[in-house]
């Protein structure tokens, strides 16, 4: 009988205890399960690692096999007797560890005492080898981030994995063989001059000290810094959402390590990873200040951060708080509630968000409130609302590992969104065919079974031709069109005109290539459409989106696995700030505040009246200040000195106004123009939930002190509040985030404590014990019929076309390593080393019509300004075309941006306006690649 047990079906015994056998799992994962920790230094359990049993200190004894197996790659079969603790397989695991032991530096000079290697040495009681010492690489300092300290290396390959594999950036391997065989970027390239993105993923995965975080490294590339704590968190950069941890040491932040949060699978990027000592700049508000008496305002006028002495003096709280809202005050008494405005952030939390959208409405009394998103996504939530009823994303950006056709159009991940680009990389390497879409190249495009790099401006024309090929030839679902859509016939009519052949002179792209994007996309099981502020930036942005989801809708790619339309946000709480109600048209959940019944509910849950039209978004708001129409503001964590277009007006607006209050971590070249100052709080500082790209709200935790006098934003807010007539008292985010929830049914059944528990929850979720959707819309659309309507599009024309005077088209946007306008990523020691100067990228063509070379100085004008900066020579930008990053002061590019409107979602024309280039021959030359 005893017999009969051990061989029982789907069963193995690892030291004489029973395990049932799981599709795919090894030995290693199955004596994990049972608490039975091997060692192991090449195999590294976390998502996207895959073993490789290349380092052998797992190695167990299998009855009735000759040699040892390697347990992290050996998978059980039915009735194996396998021992961990055999005197035989501990001696070889003993042993391998000695013989790695011997060409380690001695422990206490090692990079990295602490490492996995050295606490699975002690556990086996080595601290030295008996074995030959071989002859140390030289270290590599070369990198601004990074430490390489080959001597420490034991050829484990996981940085490899780490690199090719996870990140699929392909920039570490191995060459060489036998003695001479090594790890090498590139072509055996220092670290620092090789195409190393700094994601910092092989620092994370490295065993031993051989690649680390260069801030932890002395002179000697000995570690001397250790956390006497963590917390965790989540990202304050784009709109991924990664999970993090920070290591902290007396209060000060070490380094930062990845974490396993539902959309990054402890990835980071070169931000998210190196750029957070920005928190300590010496730039750093660290209490009140107030303009000082009879220093006025000019447009042109330019305040040092690091000299605010010149226009401002310090203020203590009760007096900079006092001024700030009685200034706001007189102006709403004497002049009434539309001559006011307030922007928030984006990069401010939900109870933020929330907080200040409040206070404009119920304080103010008008609906004058705007943030970023007017800058970034608004034509793609304009689109999405009017088609679908929802503004979020209708699949997480994971779900591409079950999509067998990936569209990403009008985005470039790999800079914007670098860790969701891993998923998309990840995704075309196990067979998935990815389609580009966009102006420019980009390093997408090699992963990519079709580039479509169309002529800018011309998205619709390039859609529509796509989409009459499926209409034409029937390529469409039809069982779906019917059951799941309205307005399929006009639209079918409209798009008959739209031939691929009449298309393809228009966008570039040949008649044949649409045809057959088309034909992939519409036959494809499972198709995800991606797309950033290439496609929304535009006046027919709204347009644009519209094809999009269209394209979606008559091929039934919403609402099963690997399906759907998803807008990459790109701040950290772009979706959360819309979400709470930060934009002038909806309150809270995108409820509209010219809708009688809804504003009554608002009404009666704030205790007040609310205005009942709709208010002016961002550049509208400027406009109404030099109309003389908006005569005092309060901005919360935004920058529009230097995110708006045509900066000029909108300096010139801000010059103008009575009245102007900033809340913000330093004197940003918004706060250049304000009356009062308020020091506000770092993202590590507070706590408080934030809504990424993929709707899942996600916990963010107090992690530093406050610096000097700053204070956390919803207190301030809140103090404010008070001070203009409103009886607030919120004592923490969790009873404002309660409120919030209150009004908010995409919330439903996600409080603060659950968020608090599980760090991250979708919306929407059904109970508080059950997981958020990830793909919705599956049986039908929050729309009045439930069907999602088509909405034909026409060929609009840019804004702006070139012409003999500005022969170029500029587009801008931003750079791997910087984010938004810089105020935060410039002040990161390690981010402006590796980007530390504007730069406007063009064609190898441009700069031999110029007569230049990269790193020799260019001027480019448009109608609206000049700047001078440094050309960079790009291969992925078409001939007559200019990049320009916005990050950079000295060269702001939206001096030169246009404001026109997207008339639907109120966006400007960032990435398309008439320019002209030039050299600056008299200007001195410098470094470029």
């Amino acid at each position: 009988m005893k017999a009969d047990v051990v061989r029982k079906p789907n069963t193995f015994r690892i030291d004489g205890r029973e395990v049932d056998i799981r599709a795919g799992e090894t030995i290693f994962r199955a004596a994990r399960r049972l608490g039975i920790k091997l060692p192991h230094l090449c195999y590294l359990p976390k998502p996207g690692y895959r073993p490789d049993g290349n380092c052998r200190v797992c190695m167990v004894e299998i009855e009735g096999e000759r040699v040892l197996a390697a347990s992290c790659i050996r998978t059980p079969t039915s009735g194996m007797q396998v021992k961990t603790q055999t005197d035989r397989a501990k001696t070889a695991r003993r042993m391998v560890l000695e013989l790695l032991l011997a060409d380690q530096p001695p422990k206490d000079v090692a990079h990295d005492p602490q490492s996995e290697f050295w606490q699975t040495a002690e556990r086996q009681n080595l601290v030295a080898s008996r074995f030959p010492r071989h002859a140390a690489p030289i270290p590599d300092r070369s990198h601004p981030a990074m430490a390489v300290n080959l001597d420490a290396c034991i050829q484990c390959n996981l940085c490899v994995r780490a690199c090719r594999e996870v990140q699929v950036n392909d920039v570490i391997g191995m060459a060489g063989r036998g003695y001479s065989e090594k790890i090498v970027f590139d072509f055996d390239d220092p670290m620092g001059e090789s195409t190393c993105v700094a994601c910092g993923e092989c620092v994370q995965a490295c065993p031993t000290g051989a690649l680390m975080p260069a801030t932890l490294l002395d002179e000697a590339n000995v570690r001397t810094q250790f956390p006497d704590r963590e917390v965790h968190s989540v990202c304050p950069y784009c709109g991924v959402g990664c999970q993090l941890t920070y290591h902290i040491k007396s209060d000060k932040l070490l380094y930062v390590s990845g974490r396993n949060g539902p959309a990054n699978e402890n990835r980071l990027c070169v931000k998210g990873r190196f750029g957070f000592d920005y928190v300590t700049h010496p730039h750093r508000l660290l209490q009140p200040l107030v303009r000082k008496d009879g220093v006025s305002k000019h447009a042109a006028d330019v305040v040092d951060p690091a000299n605010p002495w010149t226009h401002f003096r310090t203020a203590s709280w009760e007096e900079a708080l006092d001024r700030a809202a009685g200034g706001l005050k007189r102006i709403r008494d004497r002049d009434g509630s539309q001559a006011l405005a307030g922007f928030g952030s984006a990069k401010a939390s939900n109870e933020e968000a929330y907080l200040f959208q409040k206070l404009v409405r119920a304080g103010f009394g008008t609906n004058n409130v705007d943030h970023c998103t007017r800058l970034c996504h608004a034509s793609s939530v304009a689109a999405l609302l009017e088609t679908i009823g929802s503004a979020a994303v209708t699949a997480t950006f994971n779900e591409c590992k079950n999509s067998d056709v990936i569209i990403v159009i009008g985005a470039n991940p790999t800079e914007n969104h670098p860790v969701a680009a891993t998923f998309f990389k990840q995704a075309a390497k196990r067979g998935a065919q990815l389609i580009v879409m966009d102006p420019r190249g980009q390093a997408l495009k090699r992963h990519a079974m079709h580039m479509l790099q169309f002529k800018p401006g011309t998205d619709v024309a390039m859609l529509n031709g796509i989409l009459n090929t499926i209409v034409t030839e029937g390529l469409y679902d039809r069982q779906y069109v019917e059951a799941q859509t309205a307005n399929f016939k006009a639209f079918a009519e409209h798009i008959k005109d739209f031939t691929p052949e009449e298309m393809a002179p228009i966008c570039g792209i040949p008649a044949d290539t649409l045809r057959t994007v088309a034909r992939t996309y519409a036959r494809a099981e499972s198709a995800i459409i991606f797309w950033g502020m290439g496609i929304s930036q535009h006046v027919h942005g709204t347009d644009n989106a519209r094809c999009l989801i269209a394209l979606a809708l008559i091929c039934g790619q919403i609402g099963r696995p690997g399906t759907g339309l998803h807008p990459l946000r790109g701040q950290n709480n772009v979706q959360g700030a819309s979400d709470a109600g930060l934009i002038p048209m909806f309150y809270p959940d995108y409820r509209s505040v010219d809708d009688p019944e809804v504003r009554a509910s608002v009404e009666k849950a704030w205790g007040t009246s609310l205005d009942p039209k709709r208010g002016l978004t961002v550049v509208e708001i400027m406009k109404a200040v030099h109309a003389g129409t908006i005569k005092g503001m309060y901005i919360l964590g935004e920058n529009p000195a230097m995110s708006d277009p045509d900066l000029n007006h909108a300096r010139e607006a801000l010059a103008a106004l009575e009245h102007l209050v900033v809340q913000d971590l330093f004197l940003t070249e918004t706060a250049g123009y304000a009356d009062v100052i308020l020091p506000a709080s770092a993202w590590p500082e507070k706590d408080g939930t934030v809504t990424n790209t993929n709707r899942q709200v996600q916990m963010g935790r107090r992690a530093l002190p406050l610096p000097g006098d700053a204070k956390v934003d919803w207190w301030i807010t809140q103090e404010i509040a008070r001070r203009i007539g409103l009886n607030w008292n919120y004592r923490h985010p969790s009873e404002i985030y309660a409120e919030m929830a209150s009004l908010m049914p995409a919330l439903d059944n996600i409080s603060w404590d659950r968020i608090e528990r599980e760090s991250a929850v979708t919306y929407p979720s059904d109970a508080p014990d059950q997981p958020g959707h990830d793909v919705v819309f599956g049986d039908r659309f929050p729309t009045q019929d439930g069907r999602g309507k088509l909405v034909p599009a026409k060929i609009i024309p840019p804004d702006e076309q070139p012409d003999a005077e500005f022969p170029f088209v500029l587009s801008t946007g931003r750079q791997l390593e910087h984010w938004h306008t810089g105020a935060m990523t410039r002040r990161a020691s390690t981010l402006d080393a590796l980007e530390p100067g504007a730069v406007a990228n063009v064609s190898r063509g441009t700069i031999d019509s110029l007569g230049i070379k990269p790193g020799d100085m260019i001027r480019v004008t448009t109608r609206r300004g000049t700047i001078e900066l440094v050309a960079r020579q790009d291969d992925a930008i078409p001939d007559g075309v200019v990049f320009i990053p916005f990050a950079f002061v000295e060269a702001a590019a939206n001096l030169l941006t246009n404001p026109a409107l997207d008339p639907f979602g109120k966006i400007p024309e960032f990435k398309y306006c008439a320019a002209k280039v030039e050299s600056v021959a008299e200007a001195p030359r410098v470094a470029a690649e």
